[in-house]
C-alpha cells in the first residue's frame, strides 16, 4: 500500500522497508518487489545486481513474474553479462506455469535463434500459447509465420484469423504497428478466395481467449 498510495501518501522507502522484512522471512512476493525496486531505483538508487539477487531468491520459490523478470535481466544484460541461454531458461519457467510474456520472448528468441539454434516450429508453440491468451504481437507474429509458411505449411486462413486478432487488440499507443499488421492483413485477404475470407472472419468474431 505505501507502493502504490492506497490509503496513505506513496512512500517508496516505507515500502521497502516492510517489503525487506517480509522477504527476510522468505516471502516470494515480497522479494519480487524488492527486486522491482532496485530495479526501477524506487526508493533506493538504481541497482541491478541487487534487483538480480531479490528476483532470483523469488525465482528460486518458483515465482513466475521473478522468473520472467530474471530472463529479460539475461536477455538484455543488465546487472549480468548478456546470456541469451540463461534467459531462454527463466522464460521457461515462467512460460511454463503460464506467463504470456515469457511465451512470447520464448517464441522470439526460437525465431531469431538467440541462445538457441533456430527453430520455427519452436517459435510457432510458444507464440500461438501467448497468442491463445490475447497477446497481440504473439498473434501478429503467428500470423506471419502462417502467412509464410514458416514453421508450419503455409495457410491464409489462420495468418488472417490471428492478423485480424492482432489488430484489433494493439492499442492506440501502437497505431504505427497496428497499421503493419492492418496492411499485411488486407495483403493475405487478397489472396484469398471468398469463401476462406467468410470462414476466417467467422473464425476471428468467436475466437475469446484462452485463460491459464
Amino acid at each position: 500500500m505505501y507502493h502504490k498510495g492506497q490509503g496513505v501518501p506513496q512512500d517508496y522507502a516505507e515500502a521497502m522497508k516492510w517489503y525487506r522484512q517480509a522477504a527476510d522471512q522468505g516471502d516470494a512476493s515480497a522479494q519480487f518487489n524488492l527486486g522491482i525496486m532496485y530495479g526501477k531505483g524506487q526508493g533506493v538508487p538504481q541497482d541491478y545486481a541487487e534487483a538480480m539477487k531479490w528476483y532470483r531468491q523469488a525465482a528460486d520459490q518458483g515465482n513466475a513474474f521473478a522468473q520472467f523478470n530474471l530472463g529479460v535481466m539475461y536477455d538484455n544484460g543488465q546487472g549480468v553479462p548478456q546470456d541469451y541461454a540463461e534467459a531462454m531458461k527463466w522464460y521457461r519457467q515462467a512460460a511454463d506455469q503460464g506467463d504470456v510474456s515469457a511465451q512470447f520472448n520464448l517464441g522470439v528468441m526460437y525465431d531469431n535463434g538467440q541462445g538457441v539454434t533456430q527453430d520455427y516450429a519452436e517459435a510457432m508453440k510458444w507464440y500461438r500459447q501467448a497468442a491463445d491468451q490475447g497477446n497481440a504481437k504473439a498473434q501478429y507474429n503467428l500470423g506471419y509465420m502462417y502467412h509464410k509458411g514458416q514453421g508450419v505449411p503455409q495457410d491464409f486462413v489462420q495468418a488472417y484469423l490471428w492478423l485480424n486478432l492482432a489488430a484489433s487488440r494493439l492499442t492506440a499507443s501502437e497505431k504505427d504497428v497496428r497499421q503493419v499488421v492492418q496492411r499485411l492483413r488486407d495483403e493475405v485477404a487478397s489472396r484469398m478466395t471468398p469463401a476462406d475470407l467468410a470462414l476466417a472472419q467467422r473464425l476471428a468474431r468467436e475466437w475469446r481467449p484462452k485463460t491459464e
